[in-house]
């Protein structure tokens, strides 16, 4: 039977339960993915705000009779 291990999030190599990654490389990778997620959403956020923007003035526009 084995010990009570889980896994590293990047190369899935066993480690102990008290550790986040098998090495300092992994966590390095990690962080610089989460950067990357992070910036991709914000600006996933911010061209669907343009769009609801955009939307919107093109929707009162054609309201007001401009």
């Amino acid at each position: 039977m084995t010990d009570q291990h889980k896994h590293c999030p990047m190369c899935q190599k066993p480690i102990p339960l008290s550790e986040k990654f098998c090495s300092p490389n992994c966590e390095q990778v990690y962080l610089e993915n989460q950067k990357k997620i992070a910036k991709t959403r914000k600006m996933l956020y911010i061209v669907f705000g343009i769009f609801i923007v955009l939307f919107l003035i093109l929707t009162l526009r054609s309201k007001v009779g401009f």
